[in-house]
């Protein structure tokens, strides 16, 4: 066994002795695309969803030099495949693209090279098994072995994009590099004859060569539509059952819920974060395990980026709002953006934003995603929506001590900014506003709209979050009348009513929109329980 060719089993040895979660259901995907037109696979996912894991399962099964039958006869695959076809028959080559980024980068080496460190490797291995000529082409040398083992070769390559996103302003390293997997998988020559399937996993879809795919021989599976392979792309449902079953941390369904859900693929929903999910069991604790990785890549690079409406739309994302995105026009890349859409697709392969492809729309999938939004929103020397959470804060701490006049000056403030709709003429607009204006509030409170009560209906109720300390807020709209008029209806349509059950104070908040003096005026009062 090899390194890159025919590495063994011993990696999945080590994945199933932890808290394996049964995902052998995929390699009967990969078994019937063997020998078909349709045996080149690229499965896109955000990082930490199983990439690797699935990478190294399918080196286990399909490689001819071990016998895998034990590791797999007790799993879905075998329910599926009693026969368990296709079990140790082929060479298998498995490159890991990022680890040979690494190498150069621990040697203080650019990155110019990767691509020869790619094809030298491989050829090592090959000629440790039977005698090579050098001065052959790379794909001449594994069409000679092929022939001499009488056994094709499956390609598993991980983190196949890593050259596209670290080499992102080099031109030739990635020319060249599209240009090797071209040679493996757009020669029909070699491609017929050695190459029984090519199973590559990245984070982005593969880039677009003009408005086509730079090496078009590929079905390819996004994170936004990942088809047959929607149940393998993190943990299900049961799974998350069987999760909670097999371990006695205390934490329960509803709290993974919460904190790592909030995806869902062509039908199989909820999918959760599934490396999160096992951090949490692991350590006892409910927290965000996404900036503990390499997942969290530069997000405020991102959001900072200068495109018309995109720190709008980010703002209404972290308000809890749900956007449209146009996904059609994105170049696979991390550099190449022409629109706000551009940069929302992308958080969108990086996980940061779930995406459903029935209604077209992104939000923020769950607790441990927005925390990264919070924290870099908070950072002034980053985020450009600083200012916006800054003055928020301003206007909630003067909510809190009932300083009417305080809030409706930051209101007027964000009114009169680009989180403002263009046209300021009826109560939806204020509605707007103050979306903005509370956004400092989406950790603390549940924020309802148009919520049934007492004789009514309450425009925002702010609920706080469990074991919060801080009172709920009903929020009052007005136009052209007067903040005062806001908190009567409060009171004699009893919107408190739905709060009933709850044990601490509540805040009525009255604000009004004067068109003739372009004004807000705003009332607060304390309800104490």
């Amino acid at each position: 066994m090899g390194i890159y060719l025919n590495p063994g089993n011993e990696e999945f040895k080590r994945i199933i002795k932890s808290n394996y979660i049964d995902k052998t259901g995929l390699i009967s995907i990969i078994n019937s695309k063997i020998g078909t037109k349709k045996n080149l696979i690229c499965v896109s996912r955000p990082r930490r969803f199983g990439k690797s894991y699935a990478a190294q399962m399918l080196c286990a099964y399909y490689d001819s030099t071990c016998d895998s039958k034990d590791l797999f006869v007790n799993y879905q695959i075998a329910k599926q495949d009693k026969k368990l076809s296709n079990l140790n028959e082929f060479n298998v080559i498995y490159l890991d693209i990022t680890s040979f980024i690494s190498d150069l980068t621990s040697k203080g080496e650019n990155i110019n090279s990767v691509v020869n460190d790619i094809q030298d490797a491989v050829i090592k291995d090959v000629s440790a098994v039977v005698e090579v000529d050098l001065q052959e082409s790379f794909t001449n040398i594994l069409l000679k072995y092929v022939e001499r083992s009488g056994k094709k070769i499956i390609f598993i390559i991980d983190e196949w994009d890593a050259i596209i996103r670290e080499a992102k302003d080099n031109n030739e390293v990635q020319t060249a590099y599209l240009n090797l997997l071209r040679s493996l998988f757009k020669n029909g020559n070699f491609t017929s004859r050695a190459v029984a399937a090519a199973y590559m996993t990245g984070i982005l879809p593969i880039k677009k060569d003009g408005t086509e795919s730079a090496v078009s021989d590929f079905d390819e599976f996004t994170i936004i539509n990942p088809g047959k392979f929607a149940e393998y792309t993190g943990f299900n449902a049961d799974d998350i059952k069987t999760v909670c079953q097999q371990n006695e941390t205390g934490i329960t369904v509803d709290e993974l819920k919460e904190w790592y859900d909030g995806y869902s693929f062509d039908g199989v929903n909820p999918i959760y974060n599934p490396y999160s999910v096992m951090q949490a069991i692991e350590m006892g604790r409910l927290e965000s395990y996404w900036r503990k990785t390499t997942a969290a890549e530069t997000l405020f690079t991102y959001i900072n980026m200068d495109f018309k409406g995109l720190q709008e739309d980010i703002a209404r994302l972290i308000s809890g709002e749900q956007l449209h995105v146009d996904i059609n026009n994105f170049n696979n890349d991390v550099e190449t953006f022409n629109s706000k859409d551009d940069v929302l697709t992308l958080l969108i392969h990086l996980g940061y934003l779930a995406y459903d492809n029935d209604t077209q729309m992104v939000r923020i999938p769950n607790k441990e995603v927005r925390t990264e939004f919070d924290s870099l929103l908070k950072n002034e020397s980053k985020s450009k929506l600083a200012d916006l959470v800054k003055r928020s804060e301003s206007l909630f701490q003067a909510t809190l001590n009932l300083q009417g006049d305080v809030v409706a000056k930051v209101i007027d403030n964000i009114r009169c900014s680009e989180y403002a709709p263009t046209f300021y003429n009826n109560e939806q607009a204020l509605r707007y506003v103050i979306k903005f204006a509370y956004i400092c509030c989406v950790d603390t409170y549940q924020k309802v709209e148009e919520l049934p009560s007492g004789k009514g209906v309450a425009d925002v109720v702010y609920l706080p979050k469990r074991g919060s300390n801080l009172p709920a807020m009903v929020v009052e709209l007005k136009w052209n009348k007067t903040g005062n008029a806001a908190i009567q209806q409060i009171k004699e349509k009893n919107y408190p009513a739905v709060l009933k059950g709850y044990v601490g104070d509540i805040l009525l908040v009255g604000v009004n929109y004067d068109e003739s003096v372009k004004e807000h005026a705003c009332v607060i009062e304390r309800l104490a329980k």
